[in-house]
């Protein structure tokens, strides 16, 4: 399945490179089962949300480690992809960027032509590939600007969704500059996370003291052999204000809650279902713009 990376260290600007190229399940090791994308977002001095991406694992991307070993930022998402959703293009490929905002996402989400009846025509100019998950990013965007703040339209949003879609598993990675929010709903995939009281740094043990600062680490799985990692609970939302945890837990259960049975071979191959192999050939062309075109 696809894995997500936030990192927030509440004000320094460190490199990531750590978590996403050394670590001994780093990013870049990861994507040797998630090949269909990477990309990697930062927030520039300017406050801006910056990223990279491109549908080649980061194992294959030389950009990928040229700005994991060189970008400097307080807050970072980095995502691999193993698409469940739209073609192989740098389209497809998370984070995506809205309004100031870095979102990822690690799941899966159906009922997109009634997602796509949520949003007005200035909320869908924002989306430009054919995934699952750039609408609902679409829809959290709209909703986080009727309600006049992040954490409310957040929950709005996950809470519609949940109520009248089906999900599979909708775990995201939200970021602002300085502040990071997690969710893991329901409880079908994985979302950890690494506080600075249990161990979260921005870097190794021995590491250079610029390269070691205190950090929240988000990741779908423990990166390292560190006993701090904690699993977040299902339904929880963890928000992230610099260095300070806060964690709710608004949401029930999902309504039309999907099995794995309810999955197409593709997308539960993408959710860590054992099924047979599928090549690139398998996966829909660059034009397949079926999501796009069913809104």
């Amino acid at each position: 399945m696809c894995r997500l990376f936030g990192m927030s260290t509440g004000g320094p600007r460190v490199r990531a490179s750590h978590w996403l190229m050394d670590a001994p399940e780093c990013l870049r090791a990861q994507s040797h089962r998630m090949p269909h994308g990477a990309g990697l977002g930062w927030f520039s001095l300017g406050a801006e949300p910056v990223r990279d991406r491109a549908p080649l694992a980061a194992f294959e991307s030389p950009d990928f480690a040229l700005h994991a070993r060189n970008v400097v930022s307080h807050t970072f998402v980095s995502h691999v992809r193993d698409a469940s959703v739209g073609g192989l293009t740098v389209h497809n490929c998370h984070p995506f960027v809205m309004n100031d905002r870095l979102f990822a996402h690690n799941g899966v989400v159906k009922g997109l032509s009634t997602l796509g009846s949520w949003l007005t025509e200035v909320d869908r100019a924002h989306v430009s590939g054919e995934t699952d998950s750039e609408l609902v990013f679409a829809y959290i965007t709209a909703e986080i600007r009727r309600a006049g703040d992040t954490t409310e339209g957040l929950v709005r949003a996950v809470g519609r969704i949940g109520a009248e879609l089906p999900v599979f598993s909708l775990n995201l990675l939200i970021a602002e500059a300085g502040r990071l929010w997690a969710l893991r709903h329901p409880d079908s995939n994985e979302l950890w996370v690494l506080s600075p009281r249990h161990g979260g740094r921005s870097g190794p043990e021995g590491g250079e003291a610029a390269e070691h600062v205190p950090a929240v680490v988000v990741a779908s799985e423990p990166m390292d052999g560190q006993p701090g990692w904690r699993l977040l609970d299902p339904g929880e939302l963890l928000v992230v204000n610099g260095l300070e945890e806060t964690s709710l837990h608004p949401f029930e259960p999902p309504r039309h809650r999907l099995s794995r049975d309810d999955l197409s071979l593709r997308e539960a191959a993408s959710q860590g279902v054992v099924v047979p192999p599928q090549s690139a050939e398998d996966l829909p062309a660059a034009d397949d713009a079926a999501v796009i075109s069913d809104l």
